[in-house]
């Protein structure tokens, strides 16, 4: 397919193949809208940054939904801890888990941290990927009682003969998940913080979205190896 011509992007006057760009730098590096402006402006192309914008807030969760239908299988092992970011100045979650090798299991943007969140963010967890033979948590007691919990019941409603969740609570043996954390807060740094809830969880997801890409975790025809985060991206929008 001829990058001018993806098909997610169809009905604006730009050339596919530029959104499809401005997307994947915005996403991957530590540029701002502004930045991007300038830089398509160096290549002749006049955008505006709220165009960009808008690109990314429209077409992320498709790339997103596309490549969950794509990803690679994760271990039953998992670390799973919450950071945050800011919007309008307040607080806002990020839950996130990784397997043992460093694979992304699942990730979920929140505005508040209570037992209810948790719940959520482990029943989409089990739910993408099945039951965790073990989970390993910091001394979070809200998100040691969400992982029994909703292990329980899906043990239970599903009547699955498989042995109770194995939990490890220590916060030095979350530092792998921790690392993961600050290559997510190095890219948003230069954002400044979000303006909406919306806007924070879609950007979120995008920036994760390239993270599990760099990680290897894409499913591609004949198992090509050693593809690019541009070729992998852009096969995402073709």
């Amino acid at each position: 397919m001829h990058r001018s011509q993806f098909k997610v992007f169809k009905g604006w006057h730009f050339r596919s193949d530029l959104i499809v760009l401005c997307m994947r730098w915005y996403l991957s590096y530590a540029l701002s809208l502004r930045d991007l402006e300038e830089m398509m402006a160096e290549r002749g192309v006049r955008v505006d940054h709220s165009t960009i914008h808008r690109w990314v807030l429209r077409y992320t969760p498709q790339l997103l939904d596309a490549f969950n239908a794509r990803k690679r299988p994760v271990t039953g092992k998992c670390h799973v801890d919450e950071t945050y970011t800011k919007v309008k100045g307040q607080r806002r979650y990020l839950y996130c888990a990784i397997d043992k090798g460093g694979a992304t299991v699942n990730f979920l943007f929140s505005p508040t941290r209570n037992l209810k969140d948790a719940k959520r963010f482990f029943r989409r967890a089990y739910a993408h990927h099945g039951l965790p033979a073990q989970v390993t948590i910091d001394g979070s007691q809200t998100n040691l009682e969400a992982a029994r919990k909703c292990h329980a019941e899906i043990r239970m409603r599903t009547r699955l003969n498989t042995e109770p969740l194995k939990l490890r609570q220590n916060q030095y043996l979350n530092n792998r998940i921790e690392q993961d954390h600050r290559r997510i807060k190095r890219r948003i740094r230069p954002m400044l913080g979000f303006k909406s809830e919306h806007t924070a969880a879609v950007i979120l997801g995008g920036i994760e979205l390239v993270h599990m890409i760099r990680k290897g975790q894409m499913i591609f025809a004949n198992d090509a190896q050693n593809l690019s985060l541009a070729c992998q991206f852009e096969a995402l929008a073709a």
